[in-house]
């Protein structure tokens, strides 16, 4: 409950944070049910926060399906399938119907964004924060897009605001970037750039989420989160998106290990971020967004 965290109360009414993000695990006191331990309860604390604010939060979650769910089957939310999961199945009807699932358990939860779909391509399956648990739709970028555009489309049929994630692609990694500095020069494509670039052709608006990936043929100084050459350069002019762009967790270590939060910030700002996210889960700090803010 928001009694529980009155820094957060204070962040809302007087520092008008824009947002939170909603976790089961902790990862620092390793325990689940943080922030949900079921339907009825997770309701009541989304009221509460919306309540707080004088203008609507962005309430969001990482609802992928499969291993990467919050609202999970153990306390009382439907089943989900993972996107290698709906792959499998080769169609973009089994995609749109187990999002539309999502979307009604996010709507009547009181969330209002999906952290997903991921648009990362499977292109190495042992990468173990992607293909090994089963993130990625496919190798192949069409069918990412196709797969992608049908989750997107029935998100939106509950105003669910979506994420593509993450950018400019996470999924030829070796490593993750939670835990390490992550570079991807050696094995990232340009095809990666394939389900954006169809996307927001298409016309996709919603969210794009930048990766802490590092990529010297593209900025030799910076990961892509703190990269003006790829954020404006490439995500703005060169594929013309013009919706919002979000930071992954700036608390990760491919960030945090590696750059002080005053440089993290006005880098990311710099680069063309618009949304700075902090998910005070892989490491706590009850102060993050009055030193944010304060920055």
């Amino acid at each position: 409950s928001l009694q529980a965290a009155p820094d957060l109360m204070e962040d809302i009414t007087k520092r008008n944070l824009g947002g939170v993000v909603l976790f089961d695990y902790d990862v620092p006191s390793k325990a689940w049910g943080r922030n949900i331990t079921s339907p009825d309860q997770l309701k009541k604390l989304t009221g509460e926060l919306q309540q707080a604010a004088k203008v609507p939060l962005l309430i969001a979650v990482d609802q992928e399906g499969g291993r990467v769910e919050r609202l999970k089957a153990k306390y009382g939310f439907p089943k989900t399938i993972s996107a290698h999961g709906l792959w499998q199945l080769n169609s973009p009807d089994s995609a749109y119907n187990a999002a539309l699932n999502t979307a009604e358990t996010l709507h009547k939860a009181g969330i209002n964004v999906n952290f997903a779909p991921v648009v990362d391509l499977d292109s190495n399956p042992e990468n173990p924060v992607i293909g090994k648990l089963e993130r990625s739709f496919s190798a192949d970028p069409v069918v990412v897009s196709s797969l992608a555009e049908a989750t997107i489309r029935a998100l939106h049929t509950k105003k669910i605001i979506a994420t593509l994630k993450h950018f400019p692609g996470h999924g030829s990694s070796t490593t993750d970037t939670h835990k390490d500095f992550t570079d991807i020069t050696a094995t990232w494509d340009a095809t990666e750039l394939i389900p954006y670039r169809q996307l927001i052709e298409g016309g996709y608006n919603d969210l794009v989420m930048t990766a802490h990936v590092y990529n010297a043929n593209l900025d030799r100084g910076y990961p892509a989160t703190l990269s003006k050459p790829l954020i404006t350069g490439l995500l703005r002019d060169s594929l013309g998106f013009r919706g919002t762009v979000i930071s992954d967790d700036m608390q990760m270590k491919a960030v945090a290990d590696h750059f002080s939060l005053e440089t993290a910030i006005f880098q990311a700002l710099d680069a063309g971020v618009d949304i700075l996210l902090f998910a005070n889960n892989s490491s706590y700090d009850a102060d993050i967004a009055k030193k944010a803010v304060s920055i």
